[in-house]
């Protein structure tokens, strides 16, 4: 260790003493009443020296004036350098700044709000590239070349996003637009898996709500499947009633709104009764005409007496 280091830690005699010098300088640079006691000092070289005041002012909790004063070599004048505020060890700090990229989370953004990706998004990987040749292992390469050589039509050059007019006929363009492979990026697999992870700690089968359900939603009827990949372990819940309603669920997740959990119990039919007191027995006001010994439109007085 140099003799210099040695003597930059130690204070100046007359700088340490500066205590007044200093204390009048933070109350003019501050407002009144808000420099509090002597906090100690710090020698920041040779005849340098820094003075610490605490701080009255509400909201800087923790905070000092800190005060620095010098003296010219082989002087016996200390002068004032600066004065400046600066946060103590428990200063009460705004939190450390983060780039918006990092800040945001599911659910900040909101009507109007544009959040653009990075070009270099690991979650995204280049679609149809829009060139003249398509890949050797491409499913339509042989017959695209057939195609464009049978109607001498004219491969579009350029990306496909910065195409002004529809492809022609016959280009890759146009096949990749009619396949639906005409975006720029697609999801990677990295952003695949991200996602499937995602979805799955949300609406798995390790959620409370799986682990209580009677059955999993890859029997329910309330599913709507997805395509794609994902499509093999994820659907749509479509029961209003499900907490999951409206969300890509896990097939192995599940809740009590499954369609089969409790299908609804026929009403019990009672059995026929012996006696149906129900029912309705007709009964004539009057007899039939045919009922009685006298037969129909026979003569009263040709009538045996004491029949009827």
């Amino acid at each position: 260790m140099s003799a210099a280091t040695t003597r930059s830690r130690t204070p100046d005699r007359l700088c340490a003493e500066a205590v007044d010098l200093a204390r009048t300088a933070a109350e003019e640079a501050a407002a009144p009443g808000v420099v509090g006691e002597h906090a100690g000092l710090l020698s920041e070289g040779d005849r340098v020296v820094t003075h610490f005041f605490e701080c009255k002012e509400l909201g800087y909790r923790g905070w000092r004036w800190a005060v620095t004063v010098a003296r010219a070599s082989r002087a016996k004048v200390v002068t004032l350098d600066e004065v400046v505020l600066l946060p103590g060890p428990d200063a009460l700090l705004a939190p450390e700044w983060v780039p918006w990229s990092e800040r945001l989370r599911p659910g900040d953004m909101g009507p109007g709000d544009l959040l653009p990706t990075d070009a270099e998004d690991l979650r995204l990987e280049p679609g149809f590239s829009g060139e003249d040749e398509p890949v050797p292992s491409s499913a339509v390469s042989e017959e695209m070349a057939e195609l464009v050589e049978a109607e001498d039509a004219e491969v579009t050059a350029g990306a496909p996003a910065n195409l002004l007019v529809a492809p022609s006929r016959g280009s890759i363009a146009a096949v990749a637009e009619e396949l639906g492979m005409r975006r720029a990026r697609v999801l990677s697999r990295y952003g695949l898996h991200i996602a499937a992870d995602r979805w799955e700690e949300a609406y798995g089968a390790k959620t409370p709500m799986a682990q209580a359900a009677p059955a999993s939603c890859v029997t329910c009827g309330f599913l709507a499947p997805i395509g794609g990949s994902l499509g093999q372990a994820f659907g749509v819940c479509a029961n209003e009633f499900s907490p999951a309603d409206g969300h890509v669920v896990s097939l192995t997740y599940g809740c009590g709104g499954h369609s089969e959990a409790a299908v609804m119990p026929k009403p019990p039919r009672p059995a026929p009764p012996v006696i149906d007191e129900t029912r309705v027995d007709p009964f004539p006001l009057r007899p039939a005409a045919d009922s009685g010994s006298v037969l129909v439109g026979a003569d009263e007085d040709s009538a045996e007496l004491g029949h009827s």
